[in-house]
């Protein structure tokens, strides 16, 4: 946990040299966008990160895929910056993710939100922390009054808030929006599908290591480290909400 750590937080003071400064951005072939500094930190993290595990597999966003990972027993799947919009458009939710994946579930996962000043971090039986405090998911039991994070199509549904959600913030970090989840700061996290291993594995594991769950929409743990690293729709919540929150969202965030 500490070389994830140390990494982090020193990929997050990168990161953080080029706020504000209006790097050079283009956009991906999937229309997102990518700036000189999610390539920076990604050229950062791989040089610490694959110097210290020299036998470790490699999977970020920002770094062409080899498909070497695939024989490797442990893997680091990374996000330089994820939430790159919210970067570049002068937010404070962005973060840096870092996971170890092991036989396709994260054993430790470090996610770093720099401008909030909040380190995340999780290690397989460990538990998860929140700057050094040990945190967890809510004791929310219903869907009625449960807080509601998501994209807007969601948390702005019609049908969604008759069901009894409470609209929480939007998140345009992926992995900060289901950290929050697991700090317990908000009852249920939701995405629809096309999410990738970078966006999820070390906020799995943090929701998981806080008590919660993170699953598709048939209820089915995620697998990551696979040939391809997409995922279909997923919520997060604890665990007394997780089957009725995929019950009332499931039609519709597919």
């Amino acid at each position: 946990m500490r070389l994830l750590e140390t990494a982090a937080r020193q990929a997050g003071e990168l990161a953080l040299s080029y706020f504000g400064r209006d790097p050079e951005t283009w956009f991906k072939g999937n229309k997102s966008p990518v700036s000189e500094a999610d390539l920076a930190v990604d050229r950062f993290l791989a040089e610490e990160l694959r110097t210290a595990r020299p036998g470790y597999g490699w999977l970020s966003e920002e770094t062409a895929d080899d498909r070497q990972r695939l024989d490797r027993e442990r893997v680091f799947i990374v996000d330089p910056i994820d939430g790159t919009r919210a970067f570049l458009a002068g937010g404070n939710e962005w973060t840096v993710s870092i996971a170890v994946v092991e036989n396709g579930r994260p054993t430790a996962g470090a996610v770093f939100c720099p401008l909030r000043e909040e380190m995340f971090l999780a290690s397989s039986g460990g538990g998860a922390w929140l700057n050094g405090q040990r945190m967890s998911v809510s004791g929310q039991a219903d869907i009625e009054g449960a807080s509601l994070t998501g994209p807007h199509s969601i948390v702005a549904n019609e049908d969604v808030i008759a069901a009894g959600f409470v609209r929480a913030d939007i998140m345009r970090s992926l992995a900060y929006r289901l950290a929050i989840v697991a700090a317990g700061r908000v009852d249920v996290g939701a995405a629809r599908g096309g999410p990738s291993d970078w966006d999820l594995a070390a906020a799995d594991l943090l929701v998981q290591e806080a008590g919660g769950h993170l699953t598709d929409l048939s209820g089915q743990h995620l697998i990551y480290n696979r040939a391809k690293s997409g995922h279909p729709a997923l919520v997060a919540a604890p665990q007394a909400l997780i089957g009725p929150v995929r019950d009332a969202l499931g039609v519709l965030i597919k």
